[in-house]
């Protein structure tokens, strides 16, 4: 399929929805990328790297403003191709995050004189397990092209700029116990119960909130998944229940660990870190975040959820996610997006831009 990137960027999410590009199969999208932009850009050195395509101006301007976009999505559910209902874009991928990549991509043809050297970065796998996040390998193979000023993801946030993201860990509480019959349970030692008091600790827990520049960041522990039991006349010799901690980016991870562990300390249960990934700081006091606050008229909150913000941030690239669509319509099966949002983030840009 042929892109056109002078097109109004509605039907260019629309033209991108009706590519499938599940995660792992983004080879035609990215051609179509890359093809658009060779012949309808100018001023851009051009590089393909697996299915990532990247793009960047080398003006000389004082300035580099890097827009991130990943192009896979998660499997289809009957939602491709696209479907126009009025004012909504019905489809995979029109809320994360093909519409934030239409807006982009339209930008990177039609603002003729920007005001920063631009970095463009589709990349892939963004929607499957972190090592295999094109972003990631870009990084560690390509690392000069993630020098810049100021990122803007194009996830979705409703139109407003949600800056930095919380972090994110995952803990395994494991209790040990005898197994014995249900029918001489005195004979054994129950694993189950023995996570009560972990229970009764994560109901009286109260999370904080932080403000960092303007945005309050709530946190949260929770109980994700409880695992445990033999068979039904067996006292269980072994239980587990995974905790989720989203923590707010003032945290380092290993702040949040610790915070954890002292949570259920002094309980007769294993500890096991079972996966982290660190938060963002919103940076929005740098002079290139704070233009980009004025353009949108002041409508900036906290990001909750984790993002790859969070991979700039470790650069330190001040960050923020924004894009079309409300991220609570990602991934199902009736995912859309008002086309108004299409439009109006792409004027805030436009203006941040030029």
């Amino acid at each position: 399929m042929t892109l056109d990137l002078h097109a109004d960027p509605i039907e260019l999410t629309a033209a991108l929805v009706d590519i499938p590009s599940v995660s792992r199969d983004e080879a035609a999208i990215a051609d179509a990328v890359e093809s658009a932009l060779r012949e309808q850009t100018s001023g851009f050195e051009i590089v393909r790297h697996g299915h990532c395509v990247l793009a960047r101006t080398d003006r000389g301007l004082p300035t580099r403003v890097m827009l991130a976009g990943h192009l896979d999505t998660v499997p289809i559910a009957d939602n491709v191709p696209s479907r126009r209902d009025g004012d909504t874009l019905y489809g995979c991928g029109t809320v994360d995050m093909k519409s934030g990549d239409a807006v982009f991509l339209h930008l990177a043809a039609t603002v003729a004189e920007p005001n920063a050297d631009i970095t463009l970065v589709f990349y892939d796998c963004e929607e499957i397990e972190a090592s295999a996040n094109g972003l990631g390998r870009i990084e560690r193979e390509l690392p000069e092209w993630l020098a810049a000023d100021v990122a803007i993801l194009g996830e979705p946030s409703g139109g407003f700029i949600e800056a930095g993201c919380q972090g994110t860990l995952r803990v395994r509480l494991t209790a040990h116990g005898t197994r014995a019959h249900s029918a001489r349970s005195w004979l054994g030692d129950n694993a189950i119960h023995k996570l009560g008091a972990a229970f009764d600790r994560l109901a009286a827990y109260r999370p904080r909130s932080v403000d960092i520049d303007g945005c309050v960041y709530r946190e949260g522990l929770q109980a994700v998944r409880v695992s445990g039991g033999v068979a039904g006349n067996v006292v269980p010799d072994e239980a587990q229940v995974d905790v989720n901690f989203r923590f707010a980016p003032d945290r380092t991870v290993d702040a949040a660990i610790e915070h954890v562990r002292t949570v259920f300390a002094g309980l007769a249960l294993e500890f096991e870190l079972t996966d982290s990934s660190p938060g963002a700081l919103p940076g929005l006091t740098a002079p290139p975040a704070a233009a980009l606050i004025e353009a949108a008229g002041g409508q900036f909150r906290a990001k909750y959820g984790w993002t790859d913000v969070s991979r700039f941030s470790a650069l330190g690239i001040p960050a923020v996610n924004y894009g079309p669509g409300d991220p609570n319509l990602a991934h199902k099966r009736d995912e859309h997006v008002p086309v108004q949002q299409i439009t109006d983030a792409t004027d805030v840009l436009r203006r941040y831009l030029s």
